[in-house]
């Protein structure tokens, strides 16, 4: 049996306000289905649709972690949505890229051997201050990351975290800032 979810409930996963499910179920944006005179959303339909709306949006994306794994995941998941991943293992090889490249996101941890997703950061936001960038972290009240709120607003990935968290991540990233 499918559980339905709430729109309260689908706004939480989304990570998005109920306004905005409200405002996309009014233009028929979103797979919903109406109960008595309540929204019901089967998540499975949503991730399909996350998935088809996604794809329709090509971006180049930096991923910089020191783990290979956390990397063949972005790698794997957004390629299969069409998007060009780099990928890189350290702070010295992801500075190279966002100097060579024309990037529409990143994705940087924040802890890494060397140069800090932090340090990484700023130096990011000096060269190219309109880069959106997320920082992966496994540790959202540390000291790094309150250094790393103060070189500029930034979005936030907490670890642990799967394909479909990546998929709304990169799907409203660009859906902000392409608009």
């Amino acid at each position: 049996m499918v559980k339905l979810r709430t729109v309260g409930e689908v706004a939480d996963y989304l990570r998005v306000t109920e306004k905005t499910i409200y405002r996309l179920l009014e233009k028929g944006r979103i797979p919903a289905t109406k109960v008595g005179r309540q929204w019901r959303f089967d998540i499975r339909l949503i991730d399909k649709w996350l998935q088809k709306n996604a794809a329709k949006v090509k971006a180049n994306i930096l991923v910089v972690d020191d783990e290979e794994v956390v990397r063949l995941l972005f790698k794997e998941t957004l390629e299969e949505l069409g998007h060009n991943v780099i990928t890189a293992g350290t702070a010295a090889i992801a500075l190279e890229v966002v100097n060579q490249q024309d990037l529409d996101l990143a994705f940087i941890d924040l802890k890494m051997p060397g140069m800090d997703g932090a340090e990484l950061f700023r130096q990011i936001k000096a060269v190219k201050p309109r880069l959106p960038v997320a920082i992966i972290t496994g540790y959202p009240d540390s000291d790094m990351m309150a250094w790393a709120l103060a070189q500029g607003p930034f979005g936030v990935m907490n670890k642990p975290f799967g394909e479909s968290d990546i998929i709304t991540a990169v799907h409203n990233f660009l859906r902000i800032t392409r608009r």
